[in-house]
């Protein structure tokens, strides 16, 4: 057999072992792409990361596991949620004092349910492991996993949420600080079978700050590593643009944004770098609003900003436009920029499109009774998206159409404690932000499901609120793709090519 029949074959078998799908005998297709000739498969295998929730002893956790029903999933099949090692850092992967998780109860958080069918879990105190999670055949398409957890006092007490995440390579954090206050972390989570090495680089208003540690930090297999912020730079400042990029294996990564005297919550990596970006979710009783941004590349960038509200967008008075320096973090304070309504900011180029990064810091409250969240920039639903840990009263849906009129299908699962899954359809106008009033799926905990149906790139957050001893906490997740469906480029079978 020569060297060009081996490649071919070699050729054959990788695509098979990156699209779940075996190349030389298709299944039947459930899409089809018709501009590539591709097909839109149920993908086959879904891995997810959650980061160690707390360090507080008084931090209560709620895990929420579901999978929408897709069509073409097959049958069989699992979904399990394992811990992973932990070695608290001090930004040079050393051990920090704090107890080993590696001792904990092996019992997992929950056991995942069958598709269209939530399951929850709980667990509390300051020794809850980072959590490694995979499924298979018909739990995989759109597998998510929601983590919400509660502290009563103390640093970051309010409400906390994250959505557990895919492992990646790179990553953009604008929103850190390490300012006087603040206790920041990076975690960083490694599911693979060999260890995984990663740079940290920190970007403040000046430029790239020095650190001698921030370089080759080693994550084990199997392992979580949090590494707190303030240990990489002796440099104070309020805001922080934080690049993760992993020169070895992979990783998941999310930073977990913490203040003394106005709460926290989890900040999910950005969208990557782009000319315009969406962030969505903006609650209409937020009291501050900041504006963080970050350019990687060596151009400046200017870039127009608007408010999509329920009526259209408005350009926030004195803000319209903002100047990002390329390689330094610019923040510009909005103030209560939705000013009763809800909204979502859309940051589009003046001129020629420079990729940026950007988040916001959300206030809701004031004074003591100050409560934070993050909203990243994020990408559009596409073909669908999924958000679990949802209740009757306590959740917000919010929807965004920033260049053309969408309609939109929003269902609503099955609880956790029994009922039936509803859905409704909306029409969300272009240029505006709506929260809905979601279907509600039955008794206890429920997940909604996004589907554009017809129209423009439509963008979605959920908000998530509940009251702790006066203070209302409340946390928001962005709702990009759920990764539910692989495209599969089109094949037909020729044995003829080996005899070439």
């Amino acid at each position: 057999m020569n060297r060009t029949t081996l490649s071919l074959i070699a050729c054959t078998v990788a695509l098979a072992a990156v699209t779940g799908f075996a190349a030389l005998d298709p299944p039947a297709a459930t899409g089809t792409d018709a501009a590539g000739g591709a097909t839109e498969r149920p993908v086959e295998r879904t891995g997810l990361l959650c980061p160690a929730p707390s360090f507080s002893d008084i931090a209560d956790t709620t895990y929420t596991s579901f999978t929408p029903v897709t069509q073409g999933a097959g049958s069989g099949g699992k979904a399990a949620l394992e811990a992973a090692a932990e070695r608290p850092a001090d930004g040079k992967g050393a051990k920090s004092g704090k107890k080993d998780r590696n001792s904990e109860s092996d019992k997992p958080v929950l056991t995942p349910k069958p598709p269209g069918t939530p399951a929850a879990g709980d667990t509390s105190g300051s020794d809850t492991p980072a959590l490694i999670g995979t499924a298979d055949g018909t739990y995989a398409p759109g597998w998510t996993v929601q983590q919400t957890t509660r502290i009563a006092a103390g640093t970051g007490r309010g409400l906390q949420g994250v959505t557990c995440t895919p492992a990646d390579t790179d990553f953009w954090f604008p929103g850190a600080s390490t300012a006087e206050g603040r206790t920041d972390y990076v975690h960083l989570t490694n599911p693979d079978d060999e260890a995984a090495v990663v740079d940290i680089k920190l970007y403040g208003k000046g430029g790239a700050l020095k650190s001698p540690v921030a370089d080759g930090i080693t994550v084990p297999p199997h392992s979580s590593e949090p590494v707190l912020l303030s240990t990489l730079t002796e440099e104070a400042q309020t805001d922080l643009t934080v690049h993760i990029g992993v020169r070895g294996g992979r990783v998941g990564a999310t930073v977990q944004a913490q203040d003394d005297a106005g709460g926290g919550d989890w900040l999910p990596a950005a969208a990557d770098p782009a000319g315009s970006l969406v962030l969505p979710g903006i609650p209409k009783d937020a009291t501050d609003v900041r504006l963080i941004a970050f350019t990687p590349g060596d151009d400046d960038a200017d870039v127009k900003v608007r408010l999509a509200s329920p009526d259209g967008s408005i350009t926030p008075a004195g803000n319209e436009t903002v100047h990002v320096k390329a390689g330094m973090t610019t923040a510009v304070d909005l103030g209560p920029v939705t000013r009763g309504e809800p909204g979502s900011l859309l940051l589009t180029p003046t001129g020629d499109a420079v990729p940026v990064v950007a988040a916001l810091r959300v206030v809701r409250g004031k004074g003591a009774r100050r409560e934070t969240a993050y909203i990243p920039a994020t990408a559009p639903v596409g073909r669908r998206a999924t958000a679990a840990d949802n209740s009757a009263k306590g959740s917000t849906l919010s929807l965004t159409a920033p260049t053309g009129n969408a309609t939109v299908k929003v269902t609503a699962s099955a609880g956790s404690e029994g009922g039936s899954p509803a859905t409704k359809t909306y029409t969300i106008k272009s240029g505006t932000s709506q929260d809905i009033a979601a279907p509600t799926g039955g008794k206890g905990t429920y997940a909604l499901t996004v589907e554009p149906v017809s129209g423009g790139p439509v963008y979605a957050a959920r908000t998530l609120t509940g009251s702790s001893d006066g203070v209302s906490g409340f946390t928001i997740q962005t709702l990009p793709s759920d990764r539910g469906l692989v495209a599969v480029p089109g094949a037909e079978q020729d044995l003829s090519i080996l005899q070439r």
